[in-house]
């Protein structure tokens, strides 16, 4: 679901940029109010395991593969505001640093499933599990819901950002210039897969951390259920703050990187995120064939598709660290830099935003 460089036309990544930019606005204005020492912990930990669940693929039907994103389990937790910005902060690092989406396309893949999928989880969410308590069991049904529609709302929205591309942007002759299928092609093949393997996979997460925090720390299920009490609880007792409150969510971070060498087992590349060279590949030729309803490929990459493609290096792409010999431990390591990376400026942020605060309150710095 990750939009490489190269396959959506610049004024499609511009617009999609424009269309980003209210909801970052809005989330910066919602959070920074509340970026102290209660929500950054949570917000860097959920940004980071939605880093690492992004490591794990699955195969789909046609040979491909796709991925769980978290965004249902960030957003019952979050709210939709942080989980915005928690799964913005994953995908501007993913693509910064593993080429994993494209910086062009950021505003596109954020648009997709840091906005759209956090969005759809929490009405999702809210409206199946209603005002039950915490520990209800429908809350489970509720969050598995909202991951399996979420993901599959994402999936729905890049097919037709992909699939409108040969419609809108071709050459003098007729070719497509950047995403080579057209939405008859694009949509059924990004969705078959997500509504099947990796939309289970989205639905057993959120679920199964729903039904985690509510043996373990329900009171983290209180910010996207308000009014709602523990059962048998008659007054709501304050939420958790700090990073006592991350601290089972970061082990299970911690647990996921050491698993990530199973996320390369599932052979064969996402749908619409095959490179440019691929197009000239006798083999990724019919496995692109293959996942695209049997429709052949351009003979070559598109042009505008090449061009752009080489807009960003990334320096460790595909999680394949240079110097590193063992792909299974190259990729443990990208993960761990890669949440490293997303905790660390999280803190940074959250102390530049306590010490502009404080000279806003005092007019002094701390």
């Amino acid at each position: 679901m990750h939009i490489p460089d190269g396959y959506l036309s610049p004024s499609t990544c511009a617009t999609l940029y424009a269309a980003s930019a209210p909801f970052w606005y809005v989330s910066l204005k919602r959070v920074k109010k509340q970026l102290s020492s209660r929500l950054v912990p949570l917000l860097s930990v959920f940004a980071a395991l939605s880093f690492v669940i992004m490591m794990f693929n699955v195969p789909l039907p046609g040979g491909t593969t796709g991925h769980a994103v978290g965004m249902g389990i960030a957003t019952i937790v979050l709210g939709p505001w942080a989980s915005i910005l928690a799964l913005s902060a994953a995908i501007f690092i993913q693509a910064l640093f593993f080429g994993d989406g494209g910086i062009t396309t950021f505003g596109a893949n954020c648009f997709n499933m840091a906005i759209v999928g956090s969005l759809a989880a929490f009405v999702i969410y809210r409206i199946v599990a209603g005002h039950c308590a915490l520990t209800a069991r429908r809350r489970v049904l509720a969050g598995a819901m909202a991951g399996y529609l979420a993901i599959n709302t994402s999936a729905l929205c890049a097919a037709v950002e992909l699939g409108i591309q040969p419609l809108l942007f071709r050459t003098a002759a007729g070719a497509p210039l950047y995403a080579p299928y057209p939405l008859h092609i694009a949509v059924p093949a990004m969705l078959i897969g997500h509504l099947t393997f990796a939309g289970v996979a989205e639905l057993v997460l959120t679920g199964g951390l729903v039904a985690y925090l509510q043996k373990s720390n329900p009171q983290l299920l209180r910010r996207t259920a308000p009014g709602s009490l523990l059962g048998g609880e008659r007054e709501p007792t304050a939420e958790p703050a700090g990073w006592k409150a991350a601290r089972p969510l970061g082990l299970l971070v911690a647990l996921l990187l050491v698993l990530t060498p199973l996320g390369i087992l599932a052979g064969g590349k996402a749908w619409g995120e095959w490179t440019a060279r691929d197009f000239s590949n006798p083999t990724m030729r019919q496995q692109i064939a293959k996942a695209s309803s049997d429709a052949p490929p351009p003979t070559h990459a598109p042009g505008g598709l090449a061009r752009l493609s080489t807009f960003w290096t990334a320096p460790f792409a595909r999680y394949a660290p240079p110097g590193v010999g063992s792909r299974a431990f190259g990729y443990v390591l990208s993960g761990m830099f890669g949440a490293g990376v997303i905790i660390l400026l999280s803190l940074i942020v959250a102390w530049l935003a306590e010490r502009f605060r404080r000279w806003r309150t005092d007019g002094r710095p701390a």
